[in-house]
């Protein structure tokens, strides 16, 4: 089997389900409340190992209570936690997560323990790294650990996705350039490029600067829209699948965890696209993020429905 590797961040999420978001000195009450393990690299990692992907974890946790439970989730969902190294006498990162009636969310986090994954984790990994078929990477963590990633990963030929979530202005594009797949939502390619994102037609153009630019492949997701894949050679629109959505909360990171899992088995970009785009759409009529995410059976299943052919 073919194994990924996800280095990145882990986070708690606390999550508060509310009609409304409250405006500047308001208190509301919630409609519902939970705790569940998220975090962008550990939901883009959970993601693939429940389609049955071999998942490789570079995280760092937290040396409290919340940090064990990041830790038995991994092990529940048997990713290999090899190198989930707790930072002492740091507490776990945590996203507070706001979701109104209309599934929207809004989120702040603390990086806490994620902030102590560096270089030298990377390095450490070296030997397991390198029997990869693909390395995972997104913003939560030290971008200078980013960039050491992939470097290595560019060294011994390993092919990078980066998703540039949470988004940051100066993200440095000719490290950017040496990443196989690109994939930021709308709202991050408009802080990237600088460029308005509110058509198609828009978010296309602020697309292809980045592939004038020099990035190999650049896949928008777009929520309701679906998705966008651009490289030199293609510009393909992929539709959404409509369903009632109730919590969009870890759409992307499930849409990211989904692709890799179907690319490192077919190498088939737009089969991939395609099949990432359901897998997201599904974990948007459940409440949470990883909890909401399909099992390999339940997704099997949505592929027959759709008429795709399942890999899994």
């Amino acid at each position: 089997m073919m194994k990924l590797a996800v280095i990145g961040s882990n986070m708690i999420d606390v999550i508060s389900y509310t009609d409304i978001i409250p405006v500047a000195g308001e208190t509301r009450e919630v409609k519902d409340f939970a705790i569940n393990c998220g975090g962008k690299g550990a939901n883009q990692a959970i993601a693939a190992a429940k389609l049955g992907a071999d998942v490789l974890m570079l995280t760092t946790i937290g040396d409290d209570v919340f940090g064990k439970m990041v830790l038995e989730n991994f092990n529940a969902y048997q990713v290999d936690t090899k190198y989930v190294r707790t930072a002492k006498g740091s507490s776990n990162g945590i996203a507070t997560i706001l979701v109104d009636e209309s599934s929207q969310n809004r989120i702040l986090i603390n990086k806490g323990a994620n902030t102590y994954l560096t270089a030298v984790d990377v390095e450490a990994a070296a030997t397991d790294l390198q029997q990869c078929a693909l390395c995972i990477l997104q913003l939560e963590i030290e971008l200078n650990t980013v960039y050491a990633a992939i470097e290595f990963a560019n060294k011994h030929q390993i092919p990078v996705l980066l998703n540039p979530a949470p988004a940051i202005a100066d993200l440095d594009l000719d490290m950017a350039c040496k990443c196989d797949f690109f994939v930021p939502n709308e709202t991050e390619l408009n802080i990237i490029t600088g460029l308005p994102v509110e058509s198609e037609a828009e978010i296309k153009k602020a697309a292809l600067t980045l592939v004038d630019r020099g990035l190999k492949n650049v896949i928008v997701t777009m929520g309701s829209r679906g998705s966008l894949w651009v490289n030199k050679e293609h510009c393909e629109h992929v539709p959404a699948y409509a369903v009632q959505a109730v919590d969009t909360t870890g759409a992307g990171d499930a849409f990211i965890g989904c692709f890799a899992a179907v690319y490192v088995k077919t190498k088939d970009i737009l089969q991939a696209i395609q099949q990432a785009t359901l897998f997201a759409a599904l974990s948007v009529t459940k409440t949470g993020t990883q909890g909401s995410y399909p099992t390999k059976q339940e997704f099997t299943l949505a592929l027959d429905r759709f008429h795709f052919g399942s890999i899994f």
